[in-house]
């Protein structure tokens, strides 16, 4: 595996959980973040490489009017068809990992440590481990399951049952803990979590 020439820390959360606003934090204290959710929505751009296979795969049907890629549409073809998801990701996910790398080589030129905000981080890791990207540390933005169905509910306007249905659609909290170096407990306001976040980054400056 690539030895990093800085430290990699990956950040990761569940829905709702706030890694959102830790991403922002470390941003303005001049942190380098490369956001993975970009990165996949870059690539499928249009006329880009993978965003003209995806077409010849699933058909103009995906499409937006203005010829984008519609993420509903194909998200709802590929939702039940383990085949079609699995043809998706042979797509994108290469693309990801090469932009990925390249972003890293770039960034740790100059920095001592670079983040990755990965939703899916832990879900993903054995996909690292074959890209040759190696994670130094991971970072995992925590809340109480009720604490983010509530943040859940205000934030998209979903009833209880919806909320919880989609944060159990999830890795449970608790098994992602296992896999966590740091844990950011989100619990409290954002004074609290600023807070936490300042004694965390203090090694770094």
């Amino acid at each position: 595996m690539m030895q990093n020439s800085c430290k990699i820390i990956g950040l990761t959360g569940g829905i709702a959980t706030g890694k959102s606003t830790v991403t922002n934090f470390l941003v303005e204290n001049g942190f380098k973040v490369i956001d993975a959710d970009k990165i996949a929505r870059e690539v499928v751009e249009v006329n880009c490489p993978a965003y003209k296979n995806i077409v010849e795969e699933f058909g103009t049907k995906v499409l937006n009017e203005d010829f984008t890629i519609d993420r509903k549409k194909l998200g709802d073809i590929i939702f039940n068809d383990k085949e079609k998801r699995e043809k998706l990701n042979s797509i994108v996910h290469p693309r990801v990992f090469y932009e990925m790398k390249n972003r890293i080589s770039s960034y740790c030129a100059d920095e001592q440590v670079v983040f990755l905000d990965i939703p899916l981080l832990i879900e993903g890791l054995n996909l690292f481990k074959k890209n040759d990207i190696n994670i130094d540390e991971i970072w995992l933005v925590y809340t109480d399951e009720e604490i983010q169905i509530k943040r859940l509910m205000q934030r998209d306007k979903l009833s209880y049952e919806d909320a919880k249905k989609r944060i159990d659609s999830q890795l449970p909290m608790g098994t992602k803990m296992k896999y966590a170096t740091r844990i950011i407990n989100n619990n409290k306001d954002i004074k609290e979590l600023k807070n936490t976040l300042e004694n965390m980054i203090i090694r770094f400056k």
